[in-house]
């Protein structure tokens, strides 16, 4: 079995040349049935893991159930795991140590709460936190910076983010909600740090956003989503019409 170390430096050098792909697991399960499908890397949704704890995004799952869920998720693949941690549920430090624990070589901050953007300054102090405790352990983690300027802010200032993001110690820049071609390249050409986009229906392909030279490519929650759609959907044609079509592939 790979040490910790040699994951982390797996998932690390899995952003240089092709873009790491990762479509996003919210469970054990899940995360077996993606590695199975040739994932190189594991990476959670956070909404997806509340979602599968019966609670909203967002402040609905606190830092002990969400480590004892990637602990869950660790155990049962074999391939690099990083984390949404969401903006460190409120103490960066101890929730890195104990995703740390649990066999996790990556993570997700975000620089808002509550929907609300942050500034810069205190997500600055949050990614020299998450990179003081995984020195302090031993151990390289990959700091993916995510900015929701393209959410809840100003985009004007995404660069500026960036900078900071790196000096603080961040090694790649995650820019949710944005799918034009033209503004990620710009974003590429700009950031210090490898690009990270959420793509969905309506995105650019895969291939092309390789063109474009993004790093890294994530889905989200998008195929939780979609899977507790289909749960609904079935369900409720079992219990009214009593019939299974919508469990035909």
């Amino acid at each position: 079995m790979s040490t910790q170390n040699e994951l982390a430096r797996q998932l690390r050098a899995l952003h240089e040349g092709q873009p790491l792909v990762l479509p996003n697991a919210w469970d054990a399960g899940s995360a077996r049935a993606i590695e199975a499908a040739g994932a190189k890397a594991i990476a959670t949704t956070s909404a997806g893991v509340a979602w599968a704890h019966g609670v909203d995004d967002a402040g609905g799952l606190d830092q002990e159930s969400a480590v004892a869920a990637l602990r869950l998720i660790c155990a049962a693949v074999s391939v690099p795991v990083t984390a949404d941690i969401e903006a460190g549920y409120g103490d960066v430090a101890g929730t890195v140590n104990g995703v740390l624990e649990a066999g996790v070589v990556g993570v997700n901050l975000e620089d808002s709460t509550g929907r609300v953007l942050d500034d810069p300054l205190v997500h600055v102090e949050r990614i020299k936190a998450a990179r003081a405790a995984a020195v302090a352990a031993g151990i390289e983690l990959v700091i993916n910076a995510r900015t929701d300027t393209y959410l809840f802010g100003d985009k004007t200032g995404t660069l500026e983010r960036a900078k900071m993001y790196a000096d603080a110690g961040a090694d790649v820049l995650f820019v949710p909600g944005v799918v034009g071609a033209a503004t990620i390249a710009e974003l590429v050409e700009g950031s210090p740090l490898p690009l990270n986009v959420m793509v969905g229906p309506g995105a650019p392909t895969v291939g092309e956003l390789a063109e474009l030279g993004v790093a890294r490519i994530s889905l989200g929650p998008a195929i939780t989503g979609a899977a507790y759609a289909l749960a609904t959907t079935a369900a409720k044609e079992l219990l009214t019409s009593g019939t299974y079509e919508a469990l035909v592939s």
